[in-house]
């Protein structure tokens, strides 16, 4: 694939001359997809770490804004389609009618929740937001520690999803595949996790700066695991609608709104809706390559016990001490 037939964030013709400059002095490596470079202890692409670098330039945060923020891979399409739902609620509890179409009908979740280095910040420093409404939505795969730098002391909110790893590599494995339209050799992108060169890695340090940042600010950071919102899905909905500060009240306890949430932000529904099987992203994603199975467990069909093991070592390795378990 050459440069020009891929996605615009993974190309090199956005940067500015600053940026070059900057590149040509950060630690680099190569992937099958093209250069990556090592910023704030983070790998990107160049394009991308053009629309960090915007961001960090030009983002001046509300006290109401929400950030969504995930490795890739971890659930983040699920996350974006809860909270707008959740938010959505609010808005027609008293004037919408059944006839009405839902945002997630019509716009896939990424359209309607953008990410701040993929296509906000992108191209410019100065992007118009005047179109957010509060409390502005907005998503982000940068760790943290970059995050916080921008956010300064803003209180604004930032939702955390974290996925094992081992599912997380199985399904960056496919969006690849199903990205590049051709089979991504999966024991070098294995070994490129495992040594924490990859797009947003080291996995490891990005997981533990949100980790670490909750337990420092449990009321500006919601850590949540993916694996807890499947196997809780309704108790989870209601942590994020508590900390996002739209509570549900008993009526709508009692109404069933959780479940109608949770079914409507469903894998089997969200994949079945139109829009998702035949739109594509503004970097020309299509938006069926975002749902797959979502399952819990499904390394166990692709991982060898060597991969698993191997993994497993580093996990006990990176996170030994932080509190945090798998």
């Amino acid at each position: 694939m050459n440069e020009k037939e891929l996605p615009p964030h993974l190309r090199e013709d956005n940067l500015s001359e600053e940026t070059k400059t900057l590149i040509s002095s950060l630690p680099w490596n190569k992937d099958f997809i093209g250069n990556l470079y090592k910023y704030k202890g983070c790998w990107y692409y160049p394009n991308t770490l053009q629309g960090v670098l915007n961001f960090e330039k030009g983002f001046k945060p509300q006290e109401t804004d929400i950030i969504l923020a995930s490795f890739p891979k971890s659930g983040t399409t699920w996350l974006k389609a809860l909270t707008i739902a959740l938010f959505e609620r609010l808005k027609n509890s008293n004037s919408s009618s059944d006839d009405d179409l839902h945002p997630l009908q019509s716009d896939n979740p990424h359209g309607i929740v953008p990410f701040f280095e993929f296509n906000l910040y992108l191209k410019s420093s100065t992007p118009d937001l005047t179109k957010f409404s509060s409390p502005r939505v907005f998503s982000t795969h940068m760790p943290f520690h970059t995050l916080r730098l921008t956010l300064k002391d803003s209180p604004c909110k930032i939702v955390y999803v974290c996925r094992n790893v081992k599912d997380v590599f199985v399904s960056l494995w496919y969006f690849r595949c199903a990205h590049l339209e051709k089979e991504v050799d999966m024991k070098s992108l294995f070994e490129s996790l495992c040594e924490g060169v990859g797009s947003f890695g080291p996995f490891w340090e990005h997981v533990l700066s949100y980790w670490r940042g909750s337990l420092e600010d449990p009321k500006q950071i919601l850590f949540m695991r993916y694996e807890e919102m499947k196997s809780e899905p309704s108790a989870q909905v209601k942590r994020l609608a508590e900390f996002l500060g739209c509570p549900f009240t008993e009526e709508e306890e009692e109404d069933g709104s959780v479940d109608k949430i949770v079914e409507l932000c469903s894998l089997r529904n969200l994949s079945g809706m139109e829009v998702n099987n035949s739109g594509k992203t503004f970097n020309t994603v299509p938006y069926f390559t975002f749902f797959r199975k979502g399952e819990v467990g499904d390394f166990k069909n692709h991982l060898t016990p060597e991969m698993e093991n191997k993994i497993d070592m580093i996990i006990e390795e990176k996170y030994k001490g932080s509190g945090l378990k798998f």
